[in-house]
Protein backbone atom coordinates (compact mmCIF):
# COMPACT_ATOMS: atom_id res chain seq x y z
CA UNK A 1 0.00 0.00 0.00
CA UNK A 2 1.17 3.44 -0.62
CA UNK A 3 0.01 7.32 -0.72
CA UNK A 4 2.52 8.39 -2.78
CA UNK A 5 1.33 9.77 -5.78
CA UNK A 6 2.30 7.53 -8.69
CA UNK A 7 3.19 9.62 -12.14
CA UNK A 8 1.17 7.78 -14.73
CA UNK A 9 -1.90 7.05 -12.62
CA UNK A 10 -1.71 10.97 -11.27
CA UNK A 11 -1.51 12.26 -14.61
CA UNK A 12 -4.71 10.55 -15.99
CA UNK A 13 -6.38 11.57 -12.27
CA UNK A 14 -4.98 14.89 -12.91
CA UNK A 15 -5.44 15.90 -16.59
CA UNK A 16 -8.69 13.96 -16.94
CA UNK A 17 -10.70 12.91 -14.24
CA UNK A 18 -10.29 16.76 -12.38
CA UNK A 19 -11.30 18.30 -15.95
CA UNK A 20 -14.23 15.64 -16.34
CA UNK A 21 -17.59 17.07 -16.18
CA UNK A 22 -18.72 14.26 -13.46
CA UNK A 23 -15.73 16.38 -11.13
CA UNK A 24 -17.42 19.56 -11.99
CA UNK A 25 -20.98 18.22 -11.43
CA UNK A 26 -19.98 16.26 -8.24
CA UNK A 27 -17.97 19.17 -7.27
CA UNK A 28 -21.04 21.60 -7.32
CA UNK A 29 -23.22 18.94 -5.28
CA UNK A 30 -20.86 19.44 -2.57
CA UNK A 31 -20.38 22.66 -3.17
CA UNK A 32 -24.01 23.43 -2.78
CA UNK A 33 -24.87 20.95 0.21
CA UNK A 34 -22.59 23.25 2.19
CA UNK A 35 -23.50 26.24 1.89
CA UNK A 36 -27.06 25.32 1.67
CA UNK A 37 -26.39 24.99 5.61
CA UNK A 38 -25.50 28.73 6.00
CA UNK A 39 -22.23 28.07 7.36
CA UNK A 40 -19.37 29.76 6.04
CA UNK A 41 -16.66 27.79 3.98
CA UNK A 42 -13.41 27.40 5.45
CA UNK A 43 -10.10 25.91 4.47
CA UNK A 44 -9.65 22.31 6.09
CA UNK A 45 -5.82 23.34 6.51
CA UNK A 46 -5.76 27.34 7.62
CA UNK A 47 -9.30 27.49 8.67
CA UNK A 48 -9.44 30.53 6.81
CA UNK A 49 -12.87 31.77 5.46
CA UNK A 50 -13.21 31.15 1.81
CA UNK A 51 -15.48 31.10 -0.87
CA UNK A 52 -16.43 28.11 -3.45
CA UNK A 53 -14.28 29.63 -6.39
CA UNK A 54 -11.16 30.02 -3.63
CA UNK A 55 -11.31 26.49 -2.49
CA UNK A 56 -10.31 22.85 -4.21
CA UNK A 57 -11.74 19.70 -3.10
CA UNK A 58 -9.35 16.95 -1.04
CA UNK A 59 -9.90 13.38 -1.93
CA UNK A 60 -9.70 11.42 1.50
CA UNK A 61 -10.84 8.23 -0.34
CA UNK A 62 -10.57 7.40 -3.72
CA UNK A 63 -13.40 4.43 -3.71
CA UNK A 64 -15.57 6.92 -5.65
CA UNK A 65 -13.76 7.83 -8.46
CA UNK A 66 -14.18 5.56 -11.51
CA UNK A 67 -13.21 5.37 -15.80
CA UNK A 68 -15.71 3.05 -16.80
CA UNK A 69 -15.85 2.44 -20.12
CA UNK A 70 -13.80 5.40 -21.19
CA UNK A 71 -16.56 7.75 -19.30
CA UNK A 72 -15.42 9.38 -15.50
CA UNK A 73 -17.91 9.01 -12.80
CA UNK A 74 -17.39 10.39 -9.54
CA UNK A 75 -19.28 8.65 -7.17
CA UNK A 76 -17.54 10.28 -3.97
CA UNK A 77 -19.36 10.41 -0.34
CA UNK A 78 -19.75 14.03 0.86
CA UNK A 79 -17.51 13.12 3.59
CA UNK A 80 -14.47 11.66 1.30
CA UNK A 81 -14.15 15.19 0.08
CA UNK A 82 -12.32 18.17 2.27
CA UNK A 83 -12.37 21.79 0.99
CA UNK A 84 -9.04 23.27 0.97
CA UNK A 85 -6.76 26.64 -0.29
CA UNK A 86 -4.99 25.38 -3.82
CA UNK A 87 -1.43 26.75 -1.17
CA UNK A 88 -2.65 24.38 1.86
CA UNK A 89 -3.73 21.23 -0.67
CA UNK A 90 -0.49 21.09 -1.98
CA UNK A 91 0.78 21.84 1.23
CA UNK A 92 -1.16 18.28 2.42
CA UNK A 93 0.45 16.60 -0.58
CA UNK A 94 3.87 17.38 0.40
CA UNK A 95 2.97 16.27 4.02
CA UNK A 96 2.02 12.89 2.31
CA UNK A 97 4.24 12.28 0.40
CA UNK A 98 7.68 13.43 2.45
CA UNK A 99 6.93 11.29 5.18
CA UNK A 100 7.16 7.29 4.93
CA UNK A 101 4.75 6.72 7.71
CA UNK A 102 2.36 8.44 6.02
CA UNK A 103 3.04 7.59 2.51
CA UNK A 104 3.38 3.96 2.69
CA UNK A 105 2.05 2.53 5.96
CA UNK A 106 -1.34 4.50 6.70
CA UNK A 107 -4.76 3.93 4.59
CA UNK A 108 -5.30 7.33 2.09
CA UNK A 109 -7.93 8.03 4.91
CA UNK A 110 -5.95 8.10 7.71
CA UNK A 111 -2.51 9.74 6.06
CA UNK A 112 -4.79 12.94 5.37
CA UNK A 113 -6.34 13.06 8.46
CA UNK A 114 -2.57 12.67 10.19
CA UNK A 115 -1.64 15.15 7.72
CA UNK A 116 -4.39 17.72 8.24
CA UNK A 117 -3.80 17.66 12.16
CA UNK A 118 -0.46 18.63 11.80
CA UNK A 119 -1.19 21.33 8.70
CA UNK A 120 -3.45 22.78 11.28
CA UNK A 121 -1.06 22.68 14.04
CA UNK A 122 1.19 24.92 12.10
CA UNK A 123 -1.53 27.23 9.84
CA UNK A 124 -4.24 27.80 12.09
CA UNK A 125 -3.79 30.76 14.70
CA UNK A 126 -3.59 30.07 18.18
CA UNK A 127 -2.66 26.64 17.26
CA UNK A 128 0.84 26.18 16.05
CA UNK A 129 4.09 27.89 15.83
CA UNK A 130 3.17 30.09 12.75
CA UNK A 131 0.29 32.24 11.64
Amino acid sequence: MSNRRRPALFNLYRNEFLRSKAWFARRDRWFTQHTATGQPLTCAGCGRAATRSQLELHHLDYRGVRLLDGAWTAGEADEDLVAMHPYCHDLLHRLIDRDAVLSRNRTRRTASHLALARLRQKLQPGTGSAA
